[in-house]
């Protein structure tokens, strides 16, 4: 299926990267997050990069990504663990035009779906783009706990217990004096290290320095993106050591 629209929520449903073969194994991912996840075409870095590192295997992958969305359209007890970090819930959503955990129904689903066609995989890795809402409205208190919740909730709903994780940290775009930004991305690495099945992706040097737009990465940024997560996610798959710095070669 052609990538469609980085703008809008997508929920990609792929055919598999290889021709289907029986006595093959499959890998899923799961890749989801907002603007900097809605950004990237997996078919330039990501479907690649899988192709080359898995060429005995089968790849599928669904994604659901929309730009702009904080980490509590995906977590349903983002209130309670506001609360429990000092934060008014009410208040951060104030402005929300929508309510609940819009996108992570939709992961469910559409991950049932490509079960039906690889029921049973080799292994499961939920890729992961998010954090720059969340840093620019100051809910950093609760981000760390939020995406600890999301990635015990898609291991108990999903029946993946052993599901592995690839968070890509957010980039340097508003590193400098910036308390809220600083502290989301030292949640994300924190929690990929403090799990077993956990890695970790650097996007310093994916964005977009040089046209006003740090915030977002370059084409080029969004390919090496896609390769770095298959790699991270390689080295869990075959219980190795993830690259600490977050750029596996």
């Amino acid at each position: 299926m052609k990538y469609t629209n980085t703008t809008v929520l997508a929920v990609l449903l792929s055919t598999p990267l290889l021709a289907a073969a029986a006595d093959k194994q499959v890998h899923l991912f799961i890749l989801s997050g907002q603007s900097n996840m809605a950004g990237m075409n997996p078919q330039t870095g990501f479907e690649p990069e899988a192709a080359a590192l898995f060429p005995n295997a089968n790849v599928a992958y669904i994604k659901v990504a929309k730009g702009g969305e904080p980490i509590r359209y995906w977590v349903a007890e983002w209130d309670e663990i506001a609360k429990k970090h000092g934060l008014d819930p009410a208040k951060a959503r104030a402005k929300d035009k929508n309510k609940g955990a819009i996108y992570y129904q939709p992961i469910l689903d559409q991950f049932a779906a490509l079960l039906k066609e690889h029921p049973n995989p080799a292994s499961v890795t939920f890729c992961w783009m998010q954090g720059e809402r969340d840093a620019k409205e100051k809910l950093n208190a609760a981000y760390g706990d939020a995406l600890k919740q999301l990635i015990a909730n898609l291991r108990r709903d999903l029946k993946q217990p052993n599901m592995n994780f690839v968070i890509g940290r957010i980039s340097d775009h508003l590193k400098a004096d910036n308390k809220p930004w600083e502290a989301v991305r030292q949640a994300q690495v924190a929690l990929a290290q403090a799990d077993p099945r956990g890695a970790w992706v650097d996007c310093d040097d994916l964005n977009n320095k040089g046209n006003n737009d740090d915030l977002h990465y370059t084409k080029e940024g969004y390919e090496l993106l896609g390769r770095r997560y298959v790699r991270q996610a390689k080295s869990l798959i075959e219980g190795r050591k993830p690259a600490e710095n977050g750029r596996p070669e």
